[in-house]
Order: structure tokens, then sequence, then C-alpha cells
């Protein structure tokens, strides 16, 4: 079959080389997938650098969400097994895991539903518990991880402010339904979201980016008001001032959602079942801005990376390849 394996640790373009290899075998409890299609996600990028909090042997295949199919034909949403990543035309995942794909979404859709869309759950609905009426702000709202935040925050009945570099992804933006867009590569963003909600703040911040953006939040976060801390995609680790939640009476909440797989593996599959049910009634939809063949993968991975992309981008490949 063909993969793309990473033998050295750089850039995503640079490290990231198609090879014919085996078939990878299933050790206990795991399963052997054939990708229909795989997202990309910045943590594939991050493996490329060896900069991922998991750090496969090398080679690996990096890719760690896909739509694939089991040997009996069933379309399962998973995250593959590394070394052996979804980057490929078969990849290992864990059999107690598979999630059914929602009939309602073609592979590419079904590929970006899982951890963006989880991690999105989990941020609102489990550590920030947001609530109808409330106002969200989401940094870096067309972005793949964003966009997820922005659909399942107007999914709830709060009003959403979505931060985006750029009038190409501003226009993203309002498309996936953004009640205020401000262009923080044009505009002040504290300014703007101070007069969008008169001086009060917001209820609750989504913060997949760090570093400036966590200081933008802190400064918005309205009395009693959550800061979900999502990632760093911006590169910078912020170190918050406690006196000052302190002063302001706001949370500060991290989240992991990897540690629920672990942790709390059903609520992990109460989720999906509530993100089938978004998707069946129209109220998500996975934003696939690319669909990619398999031997643009390494260019597609690095796009993702230089964070030059909107939405989600997917590996999509052909019915029976490598068969």
């Amino acid at each position: 079959m063909q993969a793309w394996q990473v033998h050295e640790n750089g850039e995503p373009s640079e490290v990231m080389r198609l090879a014919e290899v085996e078939r990878p075998t299933p050790g206990d409890g795991q399963v052997l997938l054939r990708v229909r299609a795989a997202n990309i996600n910045f943590p594939d990028a991050l493996l490329c650098r060896g900069q991922y909090q998991v750090r496969p042997p090398l080679p690996f295949t990096p890719g760690v969400e896909i739509c694939g199919e089991t040997e009996d034909g069933r379309r399962v949403i998973a995250n593959p097994a590394l070394p052996h990543g979804g980057f490929a035309e078969y990849a290992l995942a864990d059999s107690r895991a598979l999630l059914p794909a929602p009939e309602s979404l073609d592979d590419a859709q079904a590929a970006a539903l899982h951890i963006g869309y989880q991690t999105g759950w989990f941020g609102l609905h489990r550590r920030a518990r947001l609530e109808a009426g409330e106002t969200l702000l989401v940094h870096a709202a067309a972005g793949g991880v964003g966009s997820a935040a922005v659909q399942l925050g107007k999914a709830a009945g709060a009003t959403v402010i979505g931060v985006v570099g750029g009038p190409d992804k501003a226009a993203v933006a309002r498309e996936l339904g953004c009640d205020v867009v401000v262009d923080r590569r044009a505009e002040d963003v504290v300014a703007a979201v101070k007069e969008a909600t008169g001086g009060r703040g917001v209820d609750v911040v989504y913060d997949p980016v760090g570093g400036e953006a966590y200081t933008q939040s802190a400064k918005l976060v309205a009395f009693e008001g959550r800061i979900v801390v999502v990632g760093f995609a911006g590169g910078t680790i912020p170190s918050p001032a406690l006196n000052h939640a302190l002063v302001k009476n706001y949370s500060i909440v991290g989240l992991h959602w990897g540690l629920y797989n672990t942790k709390n593996p059903a609520l992990v599959q109460h989720c999906h079942k509530q993100l089938t049910a978004l998707a069946e009634r129209g109220a998500i939809r996975p934003l696939v801005s690319e669909r990619v063949p398999l031997d643009g993968a390494a260019a597609a991975v690095q796009r993702v990376a230089d964070g030059v992309t909107t939405g989600r981008v997917a590996v999509v490949l052909e019915k029976g390849a490598g068969a």
C-alpha cells in the first residue's frame, strides 16, 4: 500500500515521503481500516516537527483523524493508532473506539467531525457550561477548530463573535454564522468586541491560539466569564496573571480532549451521539475547504501548519485504492 512516512523531524513538506509499504498488522484490540478520507489537523504538523505530546517512533505515518471502512463494509470515524496514521491507504485503530459515520456527511466531512467538534462540544458544554443567550468569542473562527466552535455555539443559542485574520477569513466566518466578525489585522480586537457588547465583554472565550489572543481574552471576558484554553496554534504559551482572574471574577479552564478517551470514554460516545443528531438536522456541518488526493497530503499539511487554510483540508482516497 501507499503511505506517507516521516523518517526525521522537520517541516511537513520536507520530511513527509510517500512510499510503498506493507499493510500494518492489527495488534490486540485493533482493527485494520481502509482509509476513505483523512482530515488534516494542526497536531499532524507538530508530529512531523517532533513537537507533539505524543512522539511515535520513526518512521511513522501521520494522520490522526479518519473516516474509514471496516472489513465488513461499515463506514466509521476513528483516531488511527500511531505509528500507523491516516495518511495512507490503510490504518490501524482501537476497535473499541470506532464511531459510526453519520449518513448525512460525506467521507471528508465525516473525517472532520471528530476531534475539532468533540473538542468544541467538551469545551463549550462540559468545561464552560455555555448557556443559550450568552455571548461566545471564538479566536481563529475561520479555522478548523474555530469553525466547529462557531457552529456549536450557534446551535446552543449563543451570540457568536468571531476573530479572524484577513478579509477572506472574515467572509468565511460570516458564512459560518458569526453574528459579529472582527478582523484582527484591520481592527483593534479589544475595542471592537467591547463596542459590540456594549462594554460588557463576553461570557465565554474559546481560544485555540494563545499568545496575544489570550491577552485580548483576559481584557474582554465578562463578570463570571470563562476562558477555555484549547491550544497554542499561535506558538506562544501565555502565563496568566491569576490576580487578574481574581479581581475580575472569571475562570480559566483547560481542555485536553484526548484525556476523555481514557478517563471517561462513555462521555466521548455520548458526545458523538449529540454531534450526529446536530449533523442530521443540519445544525452543524464541517467546513471542508479543500479535498486533495493522497499524493497531495504533504503540501496540504504544510499549508495547515502555515495557517493559510480555512476550515478543514481533507485527504480523500479513491474507493478501492490499494486493494
